[in-house]
């Protein structure tokens, strides 16, 4: 099995510098429609749930920031963790598009470790140097500020556990200037204690259309309370990102440094899943499916390149169960050679560059949207996912990717997926393209900002 790898040493300085600031915000969550948009205009109406959407910028001039309105604002941010998943990374987004037109941002975490280890102080010094104000989610200060502030952004359904034992008798006071963003689409998040104030928000922003429905549909069946007015925001790629995935010299720089890091050609075709590890983001089935293509490739003796699986994500300094059984897999088939195990990184464009084709193999509903997805669509990576969640609202199936079952009936059509991408280069190509298209005309940063910029709108016009 190849050692854990990350692409750092070695690079030019200019590069280097720049992917310092190229972070991604895929994971978990990270966090949708049973069907694929084909422009811009992505207003859909789900049922009583309102939806907000933007246009884009005009091409060819300097467009202003349509969050512009918030200058000086007071907006407080509140994050159930500081980690490098999806949600928090988003949130991290948000404060600085907020800072970048000057709105005051203020970050609290709820649940924050005793002890500061290496991710949380590298996060909370970025935030720092941004001009992001970090206080304590149970000090008197953060009680102060979520009084005096013009918004407040409560991210994650598990966020809503601050409320009542910090602001206690002034929660009444801030509900009515609170936004809760939601990423999340498992059922264990559906609890009265962390969502009973949910109808007396502001607003709720959602990042899919499938999301919106199901917490629509969840909390009137299981808990019995209405959701506010509810917002759908597809998220969209970072300019360092695209700066990075346009830019020919960088991207073949890095792909050479990960590939040698890795122990593969440069003629090496890779496939790569890039989420942390967890049953939920289906790493299990992506290796059941990985070994049964090399299989039927042996079986029909096709005349492909050499096949690697690689798994970004890892945390090889906590080995979990899953992430041992995982190995055990891959020692079992005598796979080592083709497999390789990365550690999570909050800087994914170098895998990106490097990999031929992003596996998105997130079970159950699927991602509530999955970042990872539109930022590999930038790379002008085919993507091979599930058929649930997010994915749906960004693949369009057999034109910008493959689409698969989820669960164990999804193992065969994937492997069947990956060998036809392995053997017909020019359709793996095409896909590519036309999965950059999509993007530069759905998922870009300022289709992003616009559409979170007419949801703050209506926000603080209530």
């Amino acid at each position: 099995m190849a050692k854990p790898a990350a692409a750092s040493a070695s690079l030019p300085k200019r590069w280097f510098l720049l992917l310092l600031v190229v972070f991604s915000a895929s994971t978990a969550a990270v966090f949708l429609i049973r069907g694929a948009f084909d422009s811009c205009d992505l207003r859909r109406e789900v049922a009583d749930t309102q939806l907000v959407v933007s246009g884009a910028p005009v091409a060819g001039r300097r467009e202003k920031s349509p969050l512009e309105f918030m200058r000086s604002k007071l907006v407080l941010l509140v994050s159930h963790e500081l980690s490098l998943s999806g949600g928090p990374l988003l949130l991290m987004e948000l404060a600085f598009l907020l800072r970048g037109v000057g709105s005051h941002v203020v970050w609290i975490c709820n649940q924050r470790p005793s002890e500061t280890n290496d991710v949380i102080y590298s996060l909370e010094h970025k935030m720092l140097e941004r001009g992001v104000q970090v206080l304590s989610a149970k000090d008197q200060e953060a009680i102060d500020t979520a009084v005096k502030a013009d918004l407040v952004v409560l991210n994650t359904a598990v966020a809503g556990k601050w409320l009542d034992p910090v602001l206690k008798e002034q929660v009444p006071q801030v509900l009515p200037k609170i936004l809760w963003w939601i990423h999340e689409m498992r059922g264990h998040y559906f609890k009265v204690e962390f969502v009973k104030h949910l109808p007396f928000v502001a607003g709720a922003m959602i990042d899919s259309y499938t999301t919106a429905e199901y917490w629509k549909n969840r909390t009137r069946d299981r808990l019995g309370i209405r959701m506010p007015h509810t917002y759908v925001v597809h998220l969209g790629n970072s300019k360092e990102l695209m700066e990075v995935a346009e830019d020919s010299v960088a991207k073949r720089i890095l792909r050479d440094h990960v590939r040698e890091s890795l122990g593969v050609r440069r003629e090496d075709l890779l496939f790569a899943i890039i989420n942390s590890v967890s049953r939920g983001k289906g790493q299990d089935l992506f290796l059941r499916s990985f070994h049964e293509s090399l299989q039927l490739i042996r079986a029909k003796k096709l005349q492909v390149p050499s096949m690697h699986a690689v798994v970004v994500g890892s945390d090889m300094n906590v080995q979990t169960k899953f992430e041992n059984e995982l190995r055990d897999f891959v020692r079992k088939n005598e796979i080592e050679g083709h497999v390789h195990f990365v550690n999570k990184s909050l800087n994914v464009a170098p895998y990106l560059a490097a990999i031929d084709v992003l596996v998105q193999n997130s079970q159950a509903r699927g991602e509530c949207f999955g970042r990872i997805t539109i930022e590999a669509m930038a790379f002008q990576l085919p993507v091979l996912g599930t058929a649930a969640g997010g994915t749906t609202e960004i693949v369009v199936d057999g034109s910008t990717g493959l689409l698969h079952p989820v669960g164990k009936e999804g193992v065969r059509t994937l492997a069947k997926n990956i060998v036809d991408l392995a053997t017909h280069v020019e359709r793996r190509l095409t896909m590519g393209r036309k999965g950059y298209e999509r993007v530069k005309s759905m998922f870009m940063e300022h289709h992003m900002a616009s559409r979170i910029a007419a949801v703050l709108k209506e926000v603080l016009r209530q």
